[in-house]
């Protein structure tokens, strides 16, 4: 567990990422990252958009399931 600070920037609040957590995340200053909040409450913070990961895998399955006609029409 890493702990971090919440701190006011004018009329925000600002959540303070370590290098340790930006190295874990394999993001740097200035990428955008998405915070999806769990069933049980919790917050999850990503650096990949987790609606392209879905459609990622959905189109994976559609593939796999498809690939000799994929294949013919290549």
């Amino acid at each position: 567990m890493i702990e971090t600070k919440i701190r006011k920037v004018g009329n925000s609040a600002v959540l303070t990422l370590t290098t340790e957590m930006l190295t874990m995340l394999d993001a740097k200053e200035g990428d955008t990252l998405f915070v999806v909040r769990g069933d049980d409450g919790s917050l999850r913070v990503m650096a990949h958009d987790p609606s392209v990961a879905e459609a990622l895998a959905a189109a994976e399955i559609v593939m796999d399931e498809n690939r000799d006609l994929l294949q013919a029409l290549a």
